[in-house]
């Protein structure tokens, strides 16, 4: 039996600002910098996801991507993109919409849908900025 990883990559614009109300103005900008910024700022996220399994013996697929694709449109992409993460996203409602948060959040919308394609949601690669991205093993140790 052969465990093969594969994983799909989809893309979504979004707002948002790290603030914390029971903190004062400076303390935000303490902590958050300019990510605390009262008019909000945006990114330009790529998703990758990263399921496990072994291969059909009818299609050769561990999960089929064409699938996997409508999947995170219709649950993550369509929820998410051009929306105001603070605002906008209802499973993200009350609390920071951290890269951290959103991948957690992200995890468990997809992890039952992905299991009953016949793969196991493996790992979620969340990347903001070309210099910081987030990985999200479901809250197992990765290796």
């Amino acid at each position: 039996m052969s465990i093969v990883y594969i994983t799909r990559r989809e893309t979504f614009n979004a707002a948002h600002k790290l603030w914390r109300e029971d903190w004062s103005e400076e303390k935000n900008w303490e902590v958050f910098g300019k990510c605390s910024n009262k008019n909000w700022h945006g990114h330009n996220f790529s998703i990758h996801v990263t399921v496990k399994g072994v291969p059909s013996a009818d299609t050769g697929f561990v999960i089929n991507l064409k699938e996997l694709s409508v999947l995170l449109k219709e649950l993550v992409i369509e929820p998410l993109d051009h929306k105001n993460l603070n605002l906008d996203v209802p499973f993200l409602k009350g609390m920071l919409a951290s890269t951290e948060n959103m991948a957690i959040e992200i995890w468990k919308l997809i992890e039952e849908p992905i299991a009953q394609s016949g793969g196991e949601l493996v790992k979620i690669k969340l990347i903001e900025t070309e210099n910081n991205y987030v990985e999200y093993f479901g809250g197992k140790e990765p290796f």
